[in-house]
């Protein structure tokens, strides 16, 4: 039973490594995609920028979890942050006021949740009981 367990558990993990390391192709692939897109173009955006430091922001994620195995909530967090600052700075001209303020509100609720989170991991610290997750 053991050695089934063992095996399982390295299947698993090896499926998870691929996943990984095809996100990670992909992410790179798509941040070269889109600075191709600005050389052709010419020019740099904001909007630009913004979506290539998503693409940074993914493959920071993937890189942190294959290093420690352990993967923030936080991460998605930011990266869900500077996503719904990106969609409101696209759509600005076709955003109606309500629809501006309920974006706004969300990135405060998700901002107010990573301080929350950040300051229950600095006031109440895992310490060593979580080695076994």
């Amino acid at each position: 039973m053991l050695k089934v367990k063992k095996a399982g558990y390295r299947a698993l993990s090896l499926v998870e490594h691929i996943g990984l390391f095809v996100i990670a192709l992909l992410t790179v692939v798509a941040m070269a995609n889109e600075v191709w897109i600005v050389i052709s173009n010419g020019e740099v955006t904001l909007s630009d920028l913004l979506l290539l430091f998503i693409y940074l922001e993914v493959f920071a994620m993937v890189s942190l979890y294959l290093k420690s195995g352990r993967l923030p909530v936080r991460m998605p967090l930011y990266i869900t942050v500077v996503t719904l600052a990106r969609y409101m700075i696209l759509d600005m001209k076709n955003l109606d006021t309500i629809r501006m303020l309920g974006l706004s509100a969300s990135i405060l609720i998700i901002v107010l949740a990573i301080l929350v989170i950040r300051y229950g991991h600095i006031k109440y610290p895992y310490g060593n009981t979580d080695k076994n997750l």
